[in-house]
C-alpha cells in the first residue's frame, strides 16, 4: 500500500505519540493534540486504512491503536529526522573512551556503561571472542512492558549466556553497519514487544564485535540510533590508534 502524505502524517503522529506515553493512540487525541486538519471520523477512518495495510494494532476494540513493527520500521525509514549529537556530548563520549584506549575491554565496559545512561535503555555489547557487558537493567524494570514477568525472565535468561546474544545480533540481515530488530525478527518468542538498535564495531587486532541496546519497541529512533553509530564508530577509532 502506498501511503498517502495524510497517512504518513497521521503514522507519524501515532508513532510519536506511543514512544512518548506507551499507551495506544486514539482520533480524539491525535485531533486535539496536533492540527492536521481533518475531522475525528475522517481520522478514525484514516487510521483503519492504516491498520488494514499492516501499520497500526489496536490491542482490544475499545482501545485506541499502537504501531505494529512495519508501522514503526516505516517510520524509521521515511519519516523519522534524527537528532544529531550535540559537539558537548561528543567531547564527552570521546573522552571517557579515551581514558581507557589500552586497556579495550575496560573501554568496552565504558561504552556499554555510557549507552545506557544516555539511551536510559539496557545496553548490551558481545565481543566475537566470547564475552557479554551490560549495563542499565534497572532502566527497563522501571518500563510498563517489561512488568511481564516472562518478557523480563527472557531478556535476564540470555544476558547470561553470549551466544544467546550472538544468536540475537546475528538475526540482523544487510551490510550496514547499524541494525534494528522489531517483532518476529528478534525470534524469541517473550521478546516480541521489545526492539534492538545495534551497531557492528571492527577494532581491529580480532577485536570485533557488536554494541547496542534493548528496550521496548517504542525506543526513542531518532535520538539512539545517531548515538549508537557514533559509538560503534568511536570504538573502532579509539581502539586503532594504539
Amino acid at each position: 500500500m502506498e501511503l498517502t502524505d495524510r497517512q504518513k502524517k497521521i503514522l507519524k503522529v501515532v508513532v510519536e505519540k506511543y514512544i512518548d506515553t506507551a499507551q495506544p493512540v486514539g482520533s480524539v487525541t491525535i485531533e486535539k493534540g496536533f492540527e492536521l486538519g481533518v475531522s475525528p471520523a475522517t481520522l478514525r477512518n484514516e487510521m483503519a486504512q492504516l491498520e488494514k495495510a499492516g501499520f497500526l494494532q489496536k490491542t482490544h476494540a475499545s482501545a485506541g491503536r499502537m504501531p505494529t513493527p512495519a508501522g514503526l520500521k516505516f517510520y524509521i525509514d521515511d519519516l523519522m529526522k534524527e537528532k544529531a549529537l550535540s559537539i558537548k556530548d561528543e567531547v564527552v563520549l570521546k573522552e571517557r573512551l579515551w581514558r581507557d584506549r589500552f586497556e579495550f575491554e575496560k573501554m568496552m565496559r565504558e561504552a556499554t556503561k555510557a549507552l545506557a545512561e544516555k539511551t536510559k535503555s539496557l545496553a548490551i555489547s558481545a565481543l566475537d571472542e566470547g564475552k557479554v557487558f551490560y549495563s542499565g537493567l534497572a532502566n527497563i524494570l522501571d518500563m510498563p512492558e517489561f512488568y511481564d514477568i516472562d518478557l523480563t525472565q527472557a531478556v535476564l535468561a540470555m544476558l547470561d549466556e553470549w551466544d544467546r546474544v550472538q544468536d540475537l545480533f546475528a538475526k540482523a540481515v544487510g551490510e550496514e553497519p547499524l541494525h534494528i530488530l522489531l517483532g518476529d525478527e528478534l525470534g524469541i518468542e517473550p521478546l516480541q514487544p521489545c526492539g534492538v538498535v545495534f551497531t557492528r564495531f571492527d577494532a581491529g587486532r580480532n577485536r570485533t564485535g557488536n554494541l547496542g541496546i534493548l528496550g521496548p519497541s517504542r525506543l526513542p529512533y531518532p535520538e539512539v540510533i545517531p548515538l549508537i553509530r557514533f559509538l560503534g564508530e568511536l570504538i573502532s577509532e579509539v581502539a586503532r590508534t594504539w
